[in-house]
């Protein structure tokens, strides 16, 4: 008895949903475990004006309604009380969902127009505030002016957290771990070295290796450096493998070399036949597409190991839209693929001794085995043997970063580029990134790889305006 007296006394918060939240992420009604959630009746009717279309904005709207259909036919008899989400959510929500059945008049300050859509979501949620005095009335809105509204009105409100996938960008998996100095006097007596394919081996033993991740770079700066990846974990043992070394001319990839470690890794990663994923992040100027379009035309004309480069990315434009473009599909993906054409023109002169015949015969043969293609026409389609290149991955939302990873079939590479602070797709943050995504999920797994990044490598002037501007 004391438990439900307990219970009554302290009752779970009242989340108010704005309709952007529904939009951003279908499954959000089950997100809220414990508490119980209440739909203002404008959030349905904004998810029926969205509903139209193939956008993933009106995918997402259809979902949504296709979710609250499923909740409402769960329950046989009234809905006023509450409709419990622990059935229908499979357990993973136990409060309730509650929809507005009944009209709510006043509650605004007489400044504020009640035509607006956000108006009347705020009046709503005055309204239930002065029902429910003893329980928190909390509206959750993607839309930072509707919270900032709700704040000067005296409401709490908060933005929809549950789909970020860490708190602190700082804390992202970087792909590389430097080694302590006194790594060697610590862990030398136990470690077994032997050679392959012209590599050196070691196998680790001791509490350092149950921190590693499978293909995590090690590195240790000084007289000897020593650059490695790990190759195998297993308990408290761990095999690393020493690097290919492409800062050196003779390992050259296309005509590129390394210009520094992270370089270095990346293009370990991007020549290894066994890793099938790899994310590259790093702010402009720091080589991704560069190196990844060497690798790929090296794996694709030189070793034949992949038919053709595949090359997305989102059509989001910085500035103002230039409207509807003429063309073919590749016609109209062209004004968003200047990296593209830029980074090829760095590596058609990479070779000094071919001279303008032998380096145009290069540039046909090296556009007919790059495709570019639209995201919008990625659903159903496999790739098979492609060296596939996602661009600007950043702007990804995670659900469309699992339709384009999910394309590949047998021999395909996937690699994401992009550079998280760099966003522009709206309600999409650096901790809900499809890219941060990715990178926290896929590491560890024994054929994904990741690197960032750190040294601008476009010139003086590109590197001092990064850092000061």
């Amino acid at each position: 008895m004391a438990r439900n007296t307990a219970a009554a006394a302290a009752p779970g918060k009242l989340f108010v949903l704005d309709t952007n939240v529904l939009m951003h992420d279908p499954t959000c009604i089950y997100r809220f475990e414990e508490h119980d959630v209440f739909l203002p009746m404008m959030t349905l009717e904004e998810l029926d004006n969205h509903k139209k279309g193939l956008s993933e904005i009106a995918r997402n709207a259809r979902q949504v309604t296709r979710t609250l259909d499923e909740i409402v036919n769960s329950v046989d008899g009234s809905i006023d009380q509450g409709i419990p989400l622990h059935g229908p959510s499979r357990k993973l929500a136990s409060g309730r969902l509650f929809l507005q059945t009944e009209a709510i008049t006043g509650g605004l300050p007489a400044g504020l127009p009640t035509a607006r859509v956000d108006n009347q979501i705020l009046a709503v949620v005055i309204d239930l505030q002065r029902r429910h005095p003893e329980r928190p009335v909390i509206l959750v809105s993607k839309d930072i002016n509707m919270r900032i509204k709700a704040r000067v009105l005296g409401l709490s409100a908060q933005d929809y957290f549950n789909d970020k996938v860490l708190e602190d960008t700082d804390l992202l998996y970087t792909g590389m771990r430097e080694l302590p100095s006194d790594f060697w006097e610590v862990y030398g007596q136990d470690i077994e070295s032997r050679k392959k394919d012209g590599r050196t081996l070691y196998r680790l033993k001791g509490s350092f290796c149950a921190h590693l991740l499978v293909n995590q770079f090690l590195f240790q700066e000084g007289e000897k450096p020593l650059y490695a990846i790990v190759r195998e974990i297993s308990g408290s043992t761990a095999e690393i493998q020493t690097l290919t070394d492409y800062t050196h001319t003779k390992n050259n990839v296309w005509g590129i070399t390394a210009r520094n470690r992270e370089q270095n890794f990346a293009l370990n990663l991007l020549m290894n036949p066994e890793v099938d994923f790899i994310t590259l992040l790093g702010q402009a100027g720091t080589g991704k597409t560069l190196l990844t379009l060497a690798a790929g035309l090296t794996q694709v004309l030189e070793g034949r190991r992949y038919s053709e480069i595949i090359m997305t990315r989102v059509t989001v434009p910085v500035g103002e839209d230039i409207g509807f473009l003429p063309g073919t599909e590749e016609e109209k993906m062209g004004p968003w693929m200047g990296a593209l054409e830029d980074n090829l023109e760095v590596l058609n002169k990479s070779d000094d001794d071919a001279g303008d015949w032998g380096r145009a015969a290069t540039r046909d043969l090296v556009r007919n085995r790059i495709k570019i293609k639209s995201l919008n026409f990625m659903r159903g389609r496999t790739f098979l043997n492609k060296f596939l290149i996602i661009d600007e991955a950043q702007n990804l939302t995670p659900k469309q970063m699992k339709t384009l990873i999910t394309r590949a079939g047998p021999g395909t590479k996937v690699i994401c580029l992009g550079n998280i602070a760099q966003i522009d797709t709206p309600y999409l943050t650096e901790g809900s990134s499809g890219l941060t995504y990715v990178v926290d999920r896929f590491k560890g797994w024994q054929h994904a790889g990741h690197i960032t990044l750190q040294r601008g490598e476009r010139s003086r002037l590109a590197d001092y305006a990064a850092e000061v501007l």
